[in-house]
């Protein structure tokens, strides 16, 4: 067992006095903004509607350098445009696909219905009896 590292009991005693500094409360510190980096990765890959997410992931890679370098305003207005263009990449990328299933409902319902109508007309008899009632 190694007991070469100070322990508790032989730590020299600290002064337990009161410091009086003034303590300072800061009201309305913003948190830096978020980058939607994962979001953008997830548009891009998966559900890039007219290249939307890969825009998004550009404005996300630009809010985070940003954050890092310290520009917090520049950061906040690259990550308004990265949310902006995720939430219409997500939008166009799931409106879209429920669209056009709609369409192909639509249309195969008044196809179905155009057939049965059709069928209808063209299955009608012409009998010589029709004729011989006048």
């Amino acid at each position: 067992m190694d007991t070469s590292y100070p322990r508790e009991d032989y730590l020299p005693m600290t002064s337990h006095k009161q410091d009086l500094s003034p303590t300072v409360v800061t009201i309305g510190a913003s948190a830096p903004p978020r980058d939607h980096l994962i979001w953008s990765i997830f548009n891009t890959i998966y559900m890039n509607f007219c290249c939307l997410g890969f825009v998004a992931l550009a404005f996300s890679v630009k809010a985070r350098d940003r954050k890092v370098a310290g520009d917090v305003e520049a950061a906040r207005r690259f990550s308004s445009k990265a949310r902006c263009y995720n939430a219409l990449a997500t939008a166009g990328s799931v409106v879209l696909p429920l669209l056009l299933a709609a369409l192909v409902v639509t249309g195969v319902l008044h196809l179905s219905k155009l057939t049965q109508d059709s069928v209808g007309f063209f299955s009608y008899q012409f009998n010589t009896s029709d004729d011989e009632d006048k």
